[in-house]
């Protein structure tokens, strides 16, 4: 484990380690422990099989992506097709917050440096 020594004798993790560990845990949970969320229908469709209005649904302007239905739609297999669109939109989401984090690391520095 890459930590580092503190004043007060406890050990910090570093970053880089913080980042990998917490990427694993993310992966884990989208790629193995939403298969028993997934097998349940959502609040909005829950309500409707409820009360019986659930015929008058229509597809939504998604129903066609590749990632619709929370499975990638390009893989056959139904337990590696939901757990490549749980890997790729986790990918996706790390890469969005890993560019934001950039680019206001950037700012604060520009805006700390003097003129």
């Amino acid at each position: 484990m890459n930590a580092t020594p503190q004043p007060d004798g406890s050990r910090r993790i570093s970053t880089r380690t913080f980042t990998i560990a917490s990427f694993a845990i993310i992966l884990l949970i989208a790629c193995v422990v939403s298969f028993g969320a997934s097998s349940h229908p959502d609040g909005l469709e829950f309500v409707a099989e409820s009360y019986g209005f659930i015929g008058a649904a229509e597809d939504s302007a998604t129903a066609t992506s590749p990632f619709a239905d929370y499975a990638a739609v390009f893989i056959d297999n139904p337990w590696l097709a939901l757990a490549a669109a749980g890997a790729i939109g986790c990918l996706a989401t790390f890469v969005l917050a890993w560019i934001i984090g950039a680019a206001a690391r950037r700012r604060a520095v520009a805006e700390s440096s003097p003129r």
